[in-house]
């Protein structure tokens, strides 16, 4: 998908809500762990019930790779439905690789040959010939990991070096010489808040996935106050907000409602700062 037309179902659908399908057995309705297959009986009904509402869907590696083999084949069909009834839909592969430049070349090759994913989140921090092998396919793109949601963040991508650069920072920087907007996006979590202001001001032009925004109680307000640019420019994620909003035989009904407050939301901010 290229970026222009995932402008293109942003300003149609007035969305850019990813919904995060981290699917966990243990939170799941309990009358679906009767289905031969729980966790794409789960994933179906979700996609159904928020497709009208959203633009991207964000299947959490972790979380079907922990059921072995079965939840490998959940993964796959769950791809594969979204292709076969909402093809408008950008899928992100949330599996967070990075590796030595040979492993990282099988990496893409299961990901982008092998599945029929969009893009695939990427750690950066093995540096240039641990991301390259994920950019040599036209249509795809890499998300890098930039500057996180969660309280560690700061041990690392916070801090400083002599020059005063902080080392998300150099992440983006450095990491621009690699590739382009029309091929790469960064992860930076909503729980930044003002941060996204500095972000902006390194890659003011790519694309940003925005976890944290729901249960981690991140602030789309902030997020598109701050980070939203002239093709919007963001994709902001909800999961467990959406998935477990309830967990009787209506999870379905309640996560449409969910995500289709969140839409509403956004089509506000769309007008306010688009």
């Amino acid at each position: 998908m290229t970026k222009q037309t995932l402008f293109e179902n942003i300003r149609r659908k007035a969305s850019f809500l990813c919904v995060g399908l981290d699917t966990d057995l243990q939170k799941i309705p309990p009358h679906l762990l009767k289905e031969d297959d729980p966790i794409f009986a789960f994933n179906k009904a979700i996609i159904d019930a928020t497709a009208p509402y959203c633009i991207a869907y964000k299947p959490n590696l972790a979380f079907y790779e922990c059921y072995g083999v079965n939840g490998w084949m959940a993964f796959e069909k769950t791809v594969r439905y979204v292709r076969e009834h909402y093809p408008d839909q950008f899928i992100i592969a949330d599996a967070k690789r990075g590796d030595i430049g040979n492993t990282s070349a099988m990496y893409a090759r299961t990901f982008f040959e092998e599945t029929e994913v969009d893009a695939l989140t990427i750690a950066p921090y093995m540096g240039e010939d641990s991301v390259t092998p994920f950019l040599g396919y036209a249509g795809k793109w890499v998300i890098l990991l930039a500057l996180t949601s969660n309280k560690g963040s700061h041990d690392f991508q916070l801090t400083d070096d002599a020059c005063g650069e902080k080392l998300f920072e150099r992440v983006l920087r450095k990491s621009q010489q690699w590739g382009n907007d029309e091929q790469m996006m960064y992860v930076v979590g909503a729980t930044q808040g003002r941060m996204f202001e500095d972000i902006r001001r390194i890659a003011p032009n790519h694309f940003l996935l925005v976890p944290g925004v729901g249960a981690q109680g991140g602030s789309l307000e902030e997020v598109c106050r701050y980070g939203m640019n002239k093709t919007c420019g963001l994709i902001v994620n909800s999961s467990r907000a959406i998935l477990y909003a309830d967990r009787t035989e209506a999870f379905a009904e309640a996560a449409r409602r969910e995500a289709q407050a969140v839409q509403e939301q956004m089509a506000r901010y769309l007008d306010e700062y688009l």
